[in-house]
């Protein structure tokens, strides 16, 4: 079976690349908890979404990996040397904005004092792992995107906010590795 490429389907063939980061580290009370971040509302087809702090690979950047620590010092404060890369993460391409995004699971050692980026970032999550992992946190939503109209789709609530798309997607797969080894 020939394997599709979804990237040449797209007419611009050239697809961008980003890294994100799912950020994990013990709260004040020593639970575990992971970051999300709450886009800026602007113009554009990711406006006022909750998604992974992270962003484009620039010219700069040694490769995705450094991508997603750089963004996400940048987004949410965290410094880059703090964060222990774990696992990459499938990569996954969103067609609206024409991105491959590759996330990454990283873990720091203490709890992090975060400092939204205020041309971004309307707000940071801090989403604890066992709510994340509770199966009322996985839910349908009807939608309506720059795409479609009314559609229903899997999301996860989280910190009483509707996370969809893409970035349910990850945390998708993530809540499965973490099944596995919790």
């Amino acid at each position: 079976m020939e394997k599709l490429d979804i990237a040449n389907k797209n007419p611009n063939k050239n697809p961008n690349k980003a890294g994100v980061m799912a950020v994990f580290y013990p709260n004040k009370s020593d639970q575990t908890n992971f970051i999300l971040i709450l886009r800026k509302t602007y113009k554009g087809v990711h406006s006022n979404q909750v998604g992974f702090p992270g962003g484009r690979l620039e010219i700069f950047d040694k490769n995705l990996e450094h991508t997603a620590l750089r963004e996400t010092e940048e987004e949410v404060g965290i410094p880059k040397e703090e964060v222990e890369i774990v696992k990459k993460l499938t990569k996954l391409y969103i067609p609206p904005s024409n991105f491959w995004v590759h996330p990454y699971v990283g873990l720091i050692e203490k709890t992090p004092i975060l400092v939204p980026q205020k041309s971004e970032v309307e707000k940071i999550l801090e989403v604890n792992i066992d709510e994340f992992l509770d199966e009322k946190s996985l839910i349908k939503q009807k939608l309506s995107t720059s795409y479609a109209s009314n559609i229903e789709v899997p999301a996860f609530s989280l910190n009483g906010l509707v996370v969809w798309g893409a970035t349910a997607m990850m945390l998708s797969e993530l809540k499965e590795l973490l099944k596995e080894i919790l």
